[in-house]
């Protein structure tokens, strides 16, 4: 009888975890879970600035802009470089598929050499383009992977006033840890909206490798918009921010706008 409540009391210390102030939290896919579900719109388009800083201070500066748009379940996001005049015309477009079993399909466009490559699964964590941020951070903006982690939702913690859920992820294996470029992962996701607020990141050494931090959030047109976020290479010492502005949800977009033929033409 002992040894059944025992077990008993485990497995709802398993299902139900609590913080050291004795709460109980939920668990950590079904916060994943949530970050799928809230309103994004059906479109949108902004401008994207992105500034770059060197371990030495320098600077480069590129503006951006980047559309999205949904197609029943599936989010098509493409990104096209207006500036600097070198990387002009150079262009990122991306399929996410809701079905966990079907690779995404991510195509970038270099007008340099004039060639569209397409980014397989393995290579979804390499940078984007000279950022902090992979392809795969790219992909997910404020949300967290519902499919390449084992989470344990750890905590509460506040951040900028907000209360947020604390998460631990460790890749389901070593083919998605070295997939993803990490080992794991320190989530702190809004309690509220359900969008990430902070990241810590470990590469697969174990080694603490990056800081991402989002902020700046306001509704534009009802649809709670992330304006900012800033990333630290604690390898490098290489920054990333990323400024969001002119951001529009009632905004009209073709299908065709999301194709590989736009990424070669431009918009």
């Amino acid at each position: 009888m002992k040894t059944k409540l025992i077990l008993g009391l485990l497995t709802i210390a398993l299902l139900f975890p609590t913080t050291s102030r004795g709460q109980s939290l939920p668990s950590g896919q079904s916060i994943a879970d949530k970050t799928y579900a809230r309103n994004e719109g059906i479109s949108m388009s902004r401008k994207l600035t992105m500034e770059l800083k060197d371990k030495r201070g320098k600077v480069r500066i590129r503006e951006t802009t980047s559309l999205r748009k949904y197609i029943g379940d599936e989010k098509r996001l493409a990104i096209f470089y207006i500036t600097p005049k070198s990387i002009m015309g150079t262009a990122f477009l991306t399929y996410d598929y809701p079905d966990a079993s079907i690779d995404d399909d991510q195509w970038l466009y270099m007008p340099a050499l004039r060639k569209t490559r397409r980014i397989s699964a393995a290579n979804r964590g390499d940078y984007f383009l000279g950022t902090d941020l992979t392809y795969e951070d790219i992909k997910l903006e404020t949300r967290i992977s519902r499919d390449d982690y084992n989470y344990e939702t750890i905590d509460k913690e506040t951040i900028d006033g907000q209360e947020t859920y604390v998460l631990e992820g460790i890749p389901k294996n070593d083919k998605i840890a070295k997939e993803l470029g990490y080992s794991k992962v320190k989530l702190w996701v809004d309690a509220n909206m359900w969008m990430l607020r902070k990241a810590e990141s470990w590469d697969v050494a174990g080694n603490h490798l990056k800081t991402t931090v989002i902020s700046d959030f306001k509704k534009v047109q009802d649809i709670w918009t992330y304006h900012k976020i800033e990333v630290k290479n604690h390898k490098t010492n290489h920054e990333t921010i990323f400024r969001i502005s002119d951001v529009d949800y009632k905004t009209v977009l073709n299908d065709d706008v999301f194709t590989k033929e736009t990424l070669v033409n431009g918009l």
